[in-house]
C-alpha cells in the first residue's frame, strides 16, 4: 500500500507528473517508474501510459515542466534599471532555479529528447527568450558587445550552470553563494562589456 494521497479526480497528467517529481528528488531518475507513479497515485497500472507512452516520455514531460517553470522565473525578474542590473537580475533567477532543482536539471539538459517532442524546443525558446532578449537589447544600446545573443547567452548559462553544481554539491561550502554568483556575474558582464 502506497503511503502517499491517492489520486481520485481532476487532472492525472498533473498528478503524475506532481508525483514524479517528488519521486525524482527522493530517488532519482533510476527509481522512477510508470508503475511505481500509478501506485502512488492511486490508479491502474494501465492509467499512466494514457499521459507518457514510456519512461522516455514521462522524462521529458518533466523536462517541459522545468523549462516552464524556469521561463516563468525569468519573466518574474527585474524588468527595469540598467542592463547590468537587470542581469544580474536574470543571473540570480537562474541561479535559484538551479539550486533548488538539482534532480530536474540534468533532465532539462540532456539532448536524449525525443525527436518527435516539438514541444521541448519550444519551450526551451520560450524559457529563455527573456535573457536573449535582455543581450540583444544591451547590443542595441551598445552596451554589451556585438555578436550572437543567443551564443552569448548560451556562454553565460554554462558558466551559471558550472556554479549552481558547484554549489548543490557542497564544493562552494567556503564561500557565501551570493557573493560567488556576485563576482560570476561581474566577470560575465566586464566579458559582455564592449571594448
Amino acid at each position: 500500500m502506497s503511503l502517499h494521497t491517492p489520486y481520485h479526480h481532476g487532472d492525472l497528467r498533473a498528478a503524475l507528473l506532481t508525483r514524479a517529481e517528488a519521486t525524482l528528488r527522493e530517488v532519482g531518475v533510476d527509481g522512477l517508474s510508470l508503475r511505481q507513479l500509478a501506485r502512488d497515485t492511486g490508479v491502474s497500472h494501465a492509467a499512466p501510459s494514457r499521459h507518457f507512452r514510456d519512461k522516455h516520455a514521462l522524462l521529458d514531460a518533466l523536462a517541459v515542466t522545468g523549462f516552464e517553470r524556469l521561463g516563468d522565473r525569468f519573466e518574474q525578474a527585474g524588468t527595469e534599471g540598467p542592463i547590468t542590473k537587470r542581469l544580474q537580475t536574470v543571473a540570480r533567477a537562474y541561479l535559484r532555479f538551479a539550486v533548488d532543482n538539482p534532480e530536474l536539471l540534468p533532465l532539462m539538459f540532456v539532448r536524449r529528447h525525443d525527436s518527435t517532442a516539438d514541444d521541448i524546443q519550444e519551450v526551451v525558446d520560450r524559457a529563455f527568450a527573456v535573457p536573449i532578449a535582455l543581450i540583444a537589447e544591451g547590443q542595441a544600446a551598445g552596451e554589451i558587445v556585438p555578436g550572437d545573443p543567443k551564443r552569448l547567452g548560451l556562454t553565460a548559462l554554462a558558466a551559471l550552470q558550472g556554479l549552481a553544481t558547484f554549489i548543490g554539491s557542497g564544493y562552494t561550502a567556503d564561500y557565501d553563494s551570493e557573493q560567488l554568483l556576485d563576482d560570476l556575474v561581474r566577470h560575465l558582464t566586464l566579458g559582455l562589456l564592449p571594448r
